[in-house]
């Protein structure tokens, strides 16, 4: 029994010190991390169409380009339902929980001034496609924007207003309840009563309100020779048929965010003839970037490409590039990167950005015609 015992003991001491040795000949499988990117968009809420249409760039942009420094890039979205307080929370679980390397969105200035002092903190860089409040980059190192600022696209609208509809006076109504919306009319204004125009009437609207019709009789009162209207679309919209049914025939101009397909759904022949100030039109796309892209997109969705699915394009092929020059995605690196942008040939033109994390970009004019919106023209800064 004691020989049997020793026996059984020897045969087990050689094979735990066997195991290791064995093992060494056996190669470890190389795991490669994904490039880990958050997104924010409003999917659902009072600006979804916003939200769906960019994460459909985004999308098609990705499809194009799903890998980059030999590693497969993983997209991660959060729907921030229009509000300021869940886009904080989105961001905020993007960066501590999915542990992303950066992130893309939003597209309302609201949701980005209130999520944005999150990328700073946490040294993660962010890209937003398509909010224009100067305040989404002010002060923040870490935050960029790959589309124009409000101070820009209020001054073409105040000279729109001017040269192109021989405007003397404006009644202008803003959503005091969206930053975008304040800042632009702000700006408006400013540029309107520098270029010798006057505003007869100013009232403010909130988001959601659906009768407009006190805030329309002032404006009606006052007769301005047009009315400046830089909300989101579906108070656009609203305002459109709601004045139409006053019969106030003063003609209406508004921002990029009114510019959306449900602009047209909602107001039908009331927004006939509107102008906006927007940033994207298939007219005017020259890159090679931006043909394949169009032609990518139109053959994924059988569809036009629009403003929001163009901006969401280029954030994600900007911020892969920075990523790229930085040949890494450490926070720091890309940021670095994406300060020095220079000259990228885009989906919506040629883009530069500066320190201050803003793009120089210019402004797109459409006219409502016939349900669709039509290119009118281009403005450069």
């Amino acid at each position: 029994m004691r020989r049997v015992l020793t026996f059984l003991l020897t045969v087990a001491m050689v094979f735990m010190v066997g195991t290791p040795v064995m093992a060494q000949g056996i190669a470890s499988p190389i795991v490669i991390e994904p490039i880990r990117i958050g997104v924010y968009l409003p999917m659902t809420g009072e600006v979804a169409s916003l939200g769906q249409r960019a994460w459909d760039g985004i999308v098609a942009a990705k499809e194009m380009q799903p890998s980059l420094l030999g590693r497969e890039v993983k997209l991660f979205l959060e729907d921030t339902k229009s509000d300021r307080n869940q886009s904080v929370k989105a961001v905020d679980h993007l960066i501590r929980w999915e542990k992303v390397s950066a992130i893309i969105g939003e597209v309302i200035s609201s949701d980005s001034i209130a999520a944005g002092p999150l990328g700073d903190k946490y040294q993660v860089p962010m890209v937003t496609p398509g909010a224009t409040n100067p305040l989404v980059t002010e002060g923040k190192k870490y935050y960029f924007r790959v589309c124009f600022s409000d101070p820009f696209q209020g001054e073409v609208a105040a000279m729109l207003a001017v040269k192109t509809l021989k405007a003397k006076t404006a009644g202008v109504i803003i959503d005091i309840t969206q930053d975008y919306c304040v800042g632009l009319g702000n700006y408006f204004i400013k540029s309107f009563v520098k270029l010798g125009g006057k505003v007869l009437y100013t009232t403010y609207i909130e988001t959601g309100e659906k009768d407009f019709r006190s805030k329309l009789a002032p404006v009606q009162a006052a007769k301005p020779d047009m009315i400046y209207a830089p909300n989101y679309y579906t108070e656009v919209a609203l305002l459109a048929k709601q004045a139409k049914d006053l019969g106030i025939t003063a003609p209406i101009l508004t921002g990029d965010g009114a510019e959306s397909v449900e602009l047209i759904k909602l107001g039908g022949k009331a927004v006939e003839g509107m102008y906006v100030t927007g940033m994207f039109s298939e007219a005017v796309v020259t890159t090679k970037l931006g043909k394949d892209f169009l032609a990518f997109y139109k053959k994924k969705y059988n569809r036009e490409l629009d403003t929001s699915g163009a901006t969401g394009a280029d954030a994600y092929f900007v911020l892969l590039d920075a990523i790229k020059r930085a040949d890494s995605t450490a926070g720091p690196q890309v940021r670095e990167a994406l300060a020095h942008t220079r000259d990228f040939q885009g989906v919506t033109g040629t883009i530069s950005i500066g320190e201050d994390g803003n793009a120089v970009k210019g402004v797109v004019i459409k006219q409502v015609k016939d349900g669709k919106f039509v290119y009118v023209t281009s403005i450069s800064p």
